[in-house]
């Protein structure tokens, strides 16, 4: 006999799920649940349960298993969907915060609750419809905001403006920074819109609406196949470093900066595309300070430099930014993004390997080899990219042109809302949606 911690679920969607947890499977299991979004909240409860005591969540463990025995009051339903937006699993969240806010319609805590697992989701378009749902009872901040941020990343301007001209400035200091943030995002809109289409195709437009970000390269492979621009998996090559640096170049001039150094971040990728950096911009390379004016900080992965001893302290000073400084990012995570948002990258991945890494080539045998990691030294290695190709890769030949005086007009229409503000980090894809694998 099962008791109720152990016993299956009845309900033929979660089969898979139960079955994985037999095997040791958590993430699995999890995979099987986002499959599952129409079975019942008290069965859904009880796999979520199992899986989170395998996985030692003692918080989310207590809160499904009390969801499990009372699936329809309020209480269990709200602080089950709490427990799963802290623990990352939001869209196991959102079905548990809906009928709790349906239940308990006038909850702006509870309303909250579900934007925020909308947001983590990137379900801006029904995040923005559940606040205007509510939008009588809505406070201005952060209620209102939240409306204008969600429409804005669903790719509604038109509301977005319309909500943002209501939102009087916050009494709150604690607000300041994201109403200033918020005047940046509309702004770059105006600028990005009179650049370019802004539509669901134009990747460029949206990373500079999100963050600020220039865009050098779009990926040549998918785009009319789900990818849209960005890369799923990519092998780097010195070519590809080279193409971005030249993009820089060009970007540098078209918006007029005219920076004096090139500072070199103390990861090993990021000192090799550095010094490749110099070499092309005719620039002095010197270790990064964090005070340096009129200077491009050089990132190869700001992962990576994330992971050095002194990586998130480097991040926290590119967050606040410096006079003339212009951080240019090579290969920049879309899936996972990095704690600061670049001024400048060159292509987005979810997965990349660094030319110098440790890849993948085709064995003698018709097999897939692994390569060992390029360990030559660095200026060594900087001094193979600046004689690379900078050509373009053809790629499937379905991706738009790109060539770089499109990139320069764009850079010329929006110079003048670029390089302002802090560096916040950009959660979100976007209005444009690429296919990405779990």
């Amino acid at each position: 006999m099962f008791s109720r911690r152990n016993r299956p679920p009845t309900s033929p969607e979660l089969t898979a799920a139960w079955e994985a947890l037999d095997q040791g499977d958590v993430p699995g299991a999890l995979r099987e649940l986002r499959q599952a979004a129409s079975a019942p909240l008290g069965e859904v409860a009880l796999v979520v349960e199992r899986a989170a005591r395998e996985a030692g969540f003692d918080d989310l463990r207590q809160a499904a298993g009390a969801l499990a025995a009372h699936p329809g009051r309020v209480r269990p339903l709200y602080d089950y969907g709490y427990a799963c937006v802290e623990r990352g699993v939001s869209y196991l969240a959102i079905p548990a915060l809906r009928e709790a806010l349906r239940l308990e319609p006038g909850s702006l805590g509870m309303l909250r609750e579900l934007v925020s697992a909308y947001e983590d989701e990137g379900r801006h378009r029904e995040a923005a419809d559940a606040l205007l749902a509510h939008e009588d009872g809505l406070a201005d901040w952060p209620d209102r905001y939240l409306l204008v941020f969600n429409s804005v990343l669903a790719g509604d301007l038109e509301a977005a403006r319309r909500h943002h001209a209501r939102l009087p400035d916050p009494d709150d200091d604690t607000w300041r920074g994201a109403r200033e943030r918020q005047n940046r995002v509309m702004a770059r809109a105006e600028d990005a819109g009179r650049a370019g289409a802004l539509d669901r195709a134009d990747l460029r437009g949206w990373q500079y609406v999100m963050g600020g970000t220039v865009l050098g390269t779009m990926s040549p492979y998918g785009f009319d196949a789900g990818m849209g621009g960005r890369y799923a998996w990519t092998q780097d090559t010195h070519d590809s470093c080279l193409r971005g640096l030249v993009r820089l170049k060009a970007v540098l001039e078209a918006a007029g900066a005219k920076p004096r150094s090139v500072s070199l971040l103390p990861d090993r990728g990021s000192r090799i595309l550095g010094l490749a950096a110099a070499e092309v911009l005719g620039l002095a390379a010197k270790p990064f300070e964090a005070g340096r004016k009129d200077t491009v900080v050089i990132a190869y992965d700001l992962d990576d430099t994330g992971g050095t001893e002194h990586g998130p302290e480097v991040l926290e000073q590119l967050y606040h930014r410096v006079p003339g400084q212009i951080l240019h990012e090579h290969a920049s995570c879309w899936t996972d993004p990095p704690a600061v948002a670049a001024d400048s990258v060159t292509l987005l991945h979810q997965s990349a390997v660094a030319p110098w890494g440790a890849g993948l080539r085709a064995g003698a045998d018709g097999g897939v080899e692994r390569t060992e990691p390029d360990a030559r030294p660095e200026a060594e290695i900087a001094a193979g990219i600046v004689g690379a190709d900078p050509a373009a890769d053809e790629g499937d030949g379905q991706t738009p042109a790109d060539p770089v005086d499109v990139l320069t007009d764009f850079v010329t229409a929006v110079r003048g809302s670029w390089l302002r503000g802090d560096r916040a980090r950009v959660r979100s894809t976007g209005p444009v949606g690429s296919s990405r694998f779990l």
